[in-house]
């Protein structure tokens, strides 16, 4: 068919068009498609925003933090975590993805080793659980698992039984207290869920995850003592003691209670990073909390 015939079919169904209404097919079906789209677009830009760790919120990749860690069971301190997780295979590739993928680890010392690799472990993703996981550690809100390679045990809520001080087998909870500072052991924020979010707010901090009966005493983690002598064997300053601001007040004995990604009671205070902590202040949702101390 040649160039002209073409045209004067064009043309033939251009003719035939005039004066005619378009109509969607569906009727509004289509215009709301497009809003729906719109929305889910905008909705998706703010998250992907929120998600991007700050580069200016630390810890960077140029940090090197440390932090005291310990596990509590019952009555007992567990033994520290085993393996630095820096180990090589025989072509010289690290072995642990975890550690390969954030740079996080221990060293058989009861202190998390925090000079990250990657944005996985900086900023706002200084997380609890990126250790966590590099040990290949389950917390959940009702329950503690250790794998085999770190003895395997098992706290779960319900299910694991204490003795408490008259000898009668009693229910345990899990709760996780953030200490600000490694020697503040009256300033520290209690979390009773989502314990994999708990930020690393800043070098120095100590994290006591336990497994108690319910309304037992929070307590720094024993490496706690010796945090800037550890910390200094692999370099980095760590775990300078604390100063109080100007004009700041810290009351003993008392604490924060919070639910890591809550929103803020009305009439409530909480500074996370700050050395501050502002007495019967409380952060959760609706619902029950524990505030030790």
């Amino acid at each position: 068919m040649g160039k002209a015939s073409s045209a004067k079919k064009v043309a033939r169904l251009a003719q035939k068009g005039k004066g005619r209404k378009v109509r969607f097919q569906g009727g509004t079906l289509f215009p709301a498609l497009i809003v729906g789209i719109a929305v889910v677009g905008a909705a998706l830009i703010v998250y992907s925003r929120a998600s991007i760790p700050n580069q200016n919120i630390p810890p960077t990749v140029e940090d090197h933090w440390h932090a005291s860690y310990g596990f509590y069971a019952c009555d007992e301190w567990l033994p520290d975590l085993q393996g630095n997780k820096e180990e090589q295979d025989s072509a010289g590739q690290l072995i642990s993805d975890g550690f390969r993928r954030t740079g996080i680890h221990s060293h058989n010392d009861g202190v998390i080793h925090w000079h990250p690799y990657t944005s996985a472990a900086t900023g706002r993703n200084a997380k609890l659980g990126v250790f966590l996981d590099v040990y290949g550690i389950k917390l959940s809100d009702d329950k503690l698992e250790f794998p085999a390679d770190q003895g395997g045990a098992v706290y779960e809520e319900g299910v694991t039984k204490c003795t408490d001080a008259e000898g009668k087998s009693v229910d345990g909870e899990i709760v996780v207290y953030a200490f600000d500072a490694f020697d503040t052991p009256d300033k520290y924020t209690t979390y009773i869920t989502n314990f994999d979010d708990v930020r690393l707010m800043q070098d120095g901090m100590a994290f006591s995850v336990v497994f108690a009966p319910t309304g037992s005493k929070a307590e720094l983690p024993p490496s706690a003592a010796s945090l800037p002598e550890l910390g200094a064997v692999d370099g980095g300053t760590t775990g300078q003691p604390t100063t109080t601001v100007a004009g700041d007040s810290t009351v003993p004995g008392e604490s924060t209670t919070t639910v890591a990604g809550a929103t803020t009671v009305p009439g409530a205070t909480t500074v996370p990073s700050s050395s501050t902590t502002t007495a019967a202040t409380t952060v959760a949702p609706a619902g029950p909390t524990t505030t030790a101390g």
